[in-house]
């Protein structure tokens, strides 16, 4: 589908995201961005991998400060080892490939 050693971005269709003037920026780093069909929130990693495994990292936790929010988050980024970015760049081709193939309709994931 895409070339290795290709730089992508992969979001959701929020208009912050999709504003000429970013699409542009991107064109001219050399950064494909992948399409994104509406109503599928399910194939952006932060939303299927990201989000989740940082809420996973501080539930049940209670902060005093602002600074401690962002020192527990930065220490739950930090946490998050190659591999399973490799793995959920993984699942996310095959999300891509099955909403591809189903030419865009719903479908039960795994």
């Amino acid at each position: 589908m895409w070339r290795s050693g290709e730089r992508l971005i992969h979001h959701d269709n929020v208009p912050a995201n999709t504003a000429l003037r970013i699409r542009q920026f991107f064109t001219s780093q050399g950064t494909t961005l992948v399409p994104h069909p509406p109503y599928s929130p399910d194939l952006a990693p932060a939303y299927f991998f990201l989000f989740p495994r940082i809420k996973r990292d501080l539930k049940g936790r209670r902060f005093d400060t602002l600074e401690d929010v962002i020192a527990a988050l930065t220490r739950a980024l930090n946490s998050i080892l190659v591999e399973e970015f490799q793995r959920c760049f993984k699942e996310w081709k095959q999300r891509l490939d099955t909403c591809i193939s189903s030419n865009g309709e719903y479908f039960e994931g795994d």
